[in-house]
């Protein structure tokens, strides 16, 4: 059954009012029912970890809970291999200090040139401190596609860790994963994904992919800013954790640092229940595809995304027309209808003479939200030439964007 969009859009509340929100790649409106969560987790059970009393008793079950229901919606093997932190960029620098205990000085780690800095930063201050070499795999800048043959070349230098995203956060490109990954362990290195940009557009399957480290965000997939990681429990339970000592030891407790967010891993939950509701009501015609492997929530889970990643290939269609109708609009990326399949819906431009934050403050203006600069994609925009220029203009749609929106969009970028 496709997609209600009027249904779909009853559960985000903020979208009441007289707004076109493409800023999504930055982060999605929070759905009603992990604001739902948020609040009754402060009514019902606000309380710290581990206490010997009720709240303190209903609080940890809520978050087993959300460990649980998340490891549904990565397939991860447990809910220890579900490590819940302050958001992508804060577990992947603690992550990076912790692998770069493991490096010796003169190994290699493989990064790319494709990848949003909070995928790159953490191990270029890991690779300093450790005397490690940084290995640069390049992208192709007539379609944003990442160059496997380079890549293929870096991981001829046998690097220890390869660090890449599953989809680009400025030109939308989705990567190969589960072959660069392959690639990667027959090489002998380990693989960590930034999976931010691609975690609300489309079933993850951590196990199929055969990753060893992936991260998201929660902020990305409708709930509250969270960040998530997921990691091979015989290599959490390896890897040395920076943490206070009465801490736990065991994985997932030693990673996570301090007292806890719960109020917002409530919430976490309850943009995972509002997933499952998408794949209950509209993902029946994907239930023959997951069956044979999931069930209950799980399965409900993967239906939702798929369900969700259907409908986007409409609106990536619809993007694609409306921004190549427009006389002076230079887009990046993937630019064929046929391989939509090949990106998310986030798609970044220029526009003939006008600086790109005066293209986003002017559509601001009409009432159409978009981001400009360089998203934090640096390495983007360095390679394009476009750094010193402002950087791009990037829209990116959600599921519970419509069609009409995309009109609104044209018609708003004619006007400039």
């Amino acid at each position: 059954m496709p997609l209600e969009l009027q249904a779909i859009r009853s559960q985000f509340p903020s979208l009441d009012r007289p707004a076109v929100f493409f800023d999504n790649p930055g982060g999605t409106q929070i759905c009603r029912a992990s604001a739902s969560r948020i609040q009754r987790y402060f009514m019902e059970c606000n309380a710290n970890h581990g206490g010997a009393f009720q709240t303190s008793r209903d609080s940890d079950a809520l978050i087993d809970e959300t460990r649980q229901a998340m490891a549904g919606f990565l397939n991860a093997a447990r809910p220890e291999e579900i490590v819940i932190g302050a958001n992508m960029t804060t577990l992947t620098f603690a992550f990076s200090r912790a692998l770069a205990r493991t490096l010796q000085p003169g190994d290699t780690i493989v990064l790319t040139h494709l990848d949003h800095d909070a995928n790159i930063s953490p191990w270029l201050m890991a690779a300093e401190d450790r005397g490690c070499k940084i290995r640069w795999v390049d992208f192709h800048p007539e379609d944003g596609t990442l160059d496997l043959a380079d890549m293929q070349a870096a991981l001829a230098e046998g690097p220890k860790v390869v660090a890449f995203g599953y989809a680009s956060n400025s030109l939308g490109t989705i990567n190969p994963v589960q072959q660069i990954t392959e690639m990667a362990h027959a090489a002998g290195a380990l693989v960590y994904i930034d999976a931010v940009q691609y975690a609300p557009h489309g079933p993850i399957d951590v196990q199929q992919l055969g990753v060893d480290f992936l991260v998201c965000s929660a902020y990305k997939f409708f709930g509250p800013h969270l960040g998530v990681l997921y990691g091979r429990y015989d290599l959490l339970e390896r890897l040395p954790a920076y943490r206070v000592r009465p801490a736990p030891q065991d994985p997932p407790g030693k990673f996570e640092t301090g007292t806890g967010n719960f109020e917002h891993m409530a919430g976490l939950l309850g943009a995972l229940e509002y997933i499952e509701w998408v794949g209950n009501h509209y993902g029946e015609e994907f239930h023959e595809t997951f069956a044979g492997q999931f069930s209950g929530r799980a399965l409900a889970l993967k239906q939702g995304m798929s369900a969700i990643r259907s409908y986007e290939f409409e609106l990536s269609r619809a993007l694609l027309a409306a921004l190549k109708s427009i006389s002076g609009l230079k887009l990046y990326g993937l630019q064929d209808p046929a391989q939509v399949d090949g990106r998310v819906p986030t798609f970044s431009f220029t526009l003939a003479g006008q600086d790109p934050q005066q293209v986003a403050q002017k559509l601001g203006d009409l009432g159409v939200y978009v981001w400009n600069g360089n998203f934090y994609a640096l390495e983007i925009t360095k390679r394009l030439g476009l750094e010193e220029h402002g950087g791009l203009v990037r829209v990116g749609a959600a599921h519970y964007n419509t069609l009409a929106e995309v009109e609104q969009l044209r018609t708003a970028l004619a006007k400039l």
